[in-house]
């Protein structure tokens, strides 16, 4: 993962200050390298974490008369080398993202449906003028947007970067691809941006029954982990002890056939603490497990709200327990981990699907938390990480592993009243977990670190609000206040708000899963 930046348009008026001001709000996602370049028509600055091509890798790359910036990985980048004849093109660097120039050469803004990875990027092509702006399928990667005064566009990972430089500051979309070629006409359009993925196009699919589903689902994400275990650093594995990490934990250590470093942080005494040793103890993971307060959390809003760009609640909930176990795990040298993230969207996950009246509005609110993630557990998962210079990878929210899973039939994914039965029955054999584990409910990651969390942080921010804002609890308007002293009061378009399905009958408002009915107390 890196941090990256540009200026599409005329970039005169950037100067040595404006750089170091850009480079400020992305160098936390990149510390082991900063690249600059200036153009007549463009200008990009890119901070480079080093996970591959180690030793000559950095960015932007230039070649072929082509200027190349990207945030993220591509993991079929030696099947691409393979499997297409790229002509007289020499490869320049190390990295695995160089080989979207010549797919560029030979496909044109094609190339982004052959990318399997986690990306966003910037390409210019100076030969013809063009530039080239994507975001991986499914918006893992975080980046946004905007037109400056003199109507030039701006990307960026981090939106902190475009304030006082874009008045409208916009999510670029996931799943897009933007282009624009440089004519008579100077300035470019924002009204180029073309759709390549969409995960809408599953509403109306049939749903999957077949026999075969068990071995397909299990097949799928043993690839999908195999796959991200590209890495030339010390990585590890987010451990929580629920189902979805105790999964990608298990099959890593499986797949390596060695010792992994797993991962835990919770209060003193919270649930997920005991469910990860069990998860570390099967598996023989060298495991770390690590505490935080309630003080401590509370310390850090600020710093969470400035990385996340968001007031959302539930985010911000669970964002702190993972920016504090970030800080921890590259501390101790680890700069790439696995995470569990996307599972409950595809397959139903959440306790409130218990409550979907049939099974048409089951698949459709999968649908609708799959194309949101961007705003959520993406985003979470992604700045919670790159805040300590961490790159975190999702196997679950891989395309096969998607396309696989998201129209299994509602009845087999929530079969006998047990959430996401479908995934859990398919790794039933092989040892992958123990039972107290494969069959654990589920518990939100917040909840889990220790139900004293939500309780004191809630308590905490509804005591010190000081205006409730309208159609926003206490709560989150404290946190909007803390947004608004470092967004302004009309910079919150990007923003959305994770909340349950309330339309359904018994679904609570309050994101926690504890606050569902279905949710089984157990303090132990």
């Amino acid at each position: 993962m890196c941090g990256i930046f540009a200026l599409i348009g005329n970039p005169t008026g950037l100067n040595d200050v404006d750089y170091k001001n850009i480079e400020k709000h992305i160098k936390h996602r990149g510390p082991d390298h900063t690249g600059f370049i200036k153009e007549q028509l463009f200008s990009m600055v890119h901070t480079r974490l080093s996970i591959n091509g180690i030793g000559n890798g950095s960015q932007p790359i230039v070649n072929d008369d082509i200027y190349l910036c990207v945030n993220g990985e591509i993991y079929n980048h030696m099947n691409l080398k393979s499997n297409h004849f790229f002509g007289k093109y020499k490869f320049a660097t190390d990295s695995d993202c160089e080989v979207i120039i010549p797919l560029y050469r030979k496909f044109g803004k094609e190339c982004v449906k052959m990318l399997d990875g986690i990306f966003t990027f910037v390409l210019f092509d100076k030969r013809n003028s063009t530039v080239l702006v994507a975001r991986d399928r499914i918006g893992i990667n975080s980046l946004y947007y905007g037109e400056d005064t003199f109507k030039n566009v701006i990307v960026s990972s981090q939106a902190q970067a475009l304030l006082g430089r874009v008045a409208d500051i916009k999510m670029f979309p996931s799943g897009t691809v933007y282009q624009y070629t440089f004519n008579d006409v100077y300035q470019p359009k924002l009204d180029v941006i073309d759709k390549y993925y969409s995960v809408d196009s599953f509403y109306t699919l049939p749903m999957v029954t077949d026999s075969d589903i068990y071995t397909n689902i299990k097949n799928s994400l043993v690839r999908s982990v195999y796959k991200r275990l590209m890495t030339e650093v010390p990585f590890g594995v987010l451990l929580s002890g629920g189902l979805d990490s105790s999964l990608v934990a298990s099959i890593t250590a499986k797949l390596t056939n060695e010792k992994i470093n797993t991962f835990s942080i919770g209060l003193q005494g919270a649930p997920d603490l005991k469910y990860a040793r069990i998860v570390a103890d099967h598996i023989k993971s060298n495991h770390h497990e690590f505490h935080f307060t309630v003080e401590e959390g509370i310390a850090c809003l600020n710093d969470i709200v400035r990385h996340l760009e968001t007031y959302d609640v539930t985010t911000i909930r669970a964002s702190i327990p993972m920016y504090l176990l970030s800080k921890k795990i590259r501390e101790k040298g680890i700069k790439m981990v696995l995470s569990g993230e996307g599972a409950d969207e595809i397959l139903g996950g959440y306790l409130y699907f218990h409550q979907a009246p049939n099974d048409v509005e089951f698949h459709r609110e999968c649908v609708k938390r799959l194309n949101d993630l961007p705003y959520f557990d993406c985003l979470r998962a992604n700045k919670s990480t790159m805040a300590w210079g961490i790159e975190a990878r999702v196997p679950f929210l891989d395309r096969d592993f998607i396309e696989t899973s998201l129209c299994i039939d509602p009845k087999i994914k929530l079969k006998d009243g047990i959430e996401k039965h479908v995934l859990r029955n398919a790794f039933t054999t092989d040892n992958y977990l123990p039972d107290s584990i494969l069959w654990r409910q589920k518990e939100q990651f917040s909840d889990g670190v220790g139900y004293n969390w939500i309780d004191s942080i809630k308590s905490f921010a509804e005591h010190n609000c000081r205006k409730k804002h309208e159609n926003m609890t206490l709560e989150e308007s404290y946190y909007y206040d803390i947004y608004t002293s470092i967004f302004g009061q009309n910079n919150d378009h990007f923003v959305r708000r994770w909340i349950p399905r309330t339309q359904w009958d018994g679904v609570s408002y309050d994101p926690s899963g504890r606050a569902q009915k279905t949710h089984i107390d157990k303090k132990e």
